[in-house]
């Protein structure tokens, strides 16, 4: 299945996930390596160490981070054989820190995001295709499903949740009837729903263009992308004061926007040219610095960065070229 935190990660704008490969946020791409044996890089101001569960260690995607130093993410390609699982993985990052979290009798799960005081939130899918929303409170994992409330939703529905803040604020997405993705957020503890929209366009309908709300920090500012008058994608800061920023990496064909901490600084990928698997890098954005790039060092025009932490802690994956093409998960610590 593709997921999304971008499509749960595909290159294209957000696409639905289909049980043949769930990929999340980000672009949808293939790969994986070893949490105890994983190579460590420096580059870009960064020291990348890469991070990949032995359960599949041909794909893995790590897509947030919080202030402790957890990561959500998965492994498996979605593929025949290769089903999506999620875990948490805890430092110090060893074969053994990682837990095991897939919703009941799911056929596939995929962890999205995480906070600082123990929620999770993700999405599953059943043997039909179909993607829902969840969140969990508590250890063991107690899991609540959520979906958007609303009867113009795809056949088969998609609904995720790719991130949730301290106060139990929740975003995420679903797609309507029309393959448009339709963004919301979603409150744990007064269960209320409320739509996320670009300025300008009226009240939301069946065509009214997709906008995906993939994170949102402490403050209560949602990041995410969203489908422009032009028709392109690009990314987007939605500030709780209700200022809405776009966000279009310079020279970039695409923008998407997947993680924002409270720092606000973002970070996301954005990919280069119009063929059907462009280049894609890796990018950090804040008001003081604008954008850097941010690629790992064995995967340079395929990086995707999912998650960030107010260490400036990155989490993402990318391609390996050289490793059989192996979908590897990272982990970048900036450099002091």
């Amino acid at each position: 299945m593709k997921s999304r935190k971008i499509t749960l990660a595909a290159a294209a704008a957000a696409t639905a996930a289909a049980l043949t490969g769930l990929t999340l946020t980000g672009l949808a791409m293939t790969g994986a390596a070893n949490a105890a044996t994983g190579h460590a890089a420096a580059a870009h101001g960064f020291t990348f160490t890469t991070l990949d569960n032995d359960h599949d260690p041909t794909f893995n995607q790590l897509l947030g981070i919080n202030n402790h130093g957890v990561i959500s993410g998965y492994f498996g390609s979605g593929m025949t054989g290769h089903p999506n699982k999620g875990y948490l993985l805890e430092p110090p990052y060893r074969q053994h820190s990682y837990v095991n979290e897939n919703f009941p009798h799911s056929a596939q799960t995929q962890v999205t995001g995480l906070n600082g005081v123990g929620n999770t939130v993700g999405f599953w899918a059943n043997s039909a295709g179909a993607n829902f929303g969840f969140y969990t409170t508590g250890r063991p994992f107690h899991f609540h499903q959520v979906d958007f409330p609303h009867a113009s939703n795809a056949h088969p529905q998609m609904d995720q949740l790719l991130g949730i803040n301290s106060h139990g604020e929740a975003v995420g997405f679903y797609l309507n009837n029309k393959n448009l993705d339709r963004g919301y957020e979603y409150n744990i503890h007064t269960h209320v729903f409320k739509r996320i929209v670009q300025p300008g366009v009226g009240p939301v309908n069946d065509t009214t263009p997709s906008l995906t709300a993939t994170s949102i920090d402490n403050n209560g500012d949602v990041a995410g992308f969203y489908t422009n008058k032009s028709g392109n994608t690009v990314g987007f800061i939605l500030y709780a004061d209700g200022k809405f920023k776009s966000l279009n990496y310079p020279g970039s064909s695409m923008t998407q926007i997947f993680g924002i901490n409270n720092k606000g600084e973002v970070v996301g990928a954005y990919t280069t040219g119009t063929s059907s698997t462009p280049p894609s890098f890796g990018f950090t954005w804040s008001a003081k610095r604008g954008f850097t790039e941010v690629n790992d060092p064995h995967g340079v025009g395929s990086t995707i960065v999912n998650g960030v932490n107010d260490s400036g802690e990155l989490v993402g994956f990318f391609t390996n070229a050289a490793d059989n093409g192996f979908t590897q998960a990272f982990l970048a610590v900036p450099k002091h």
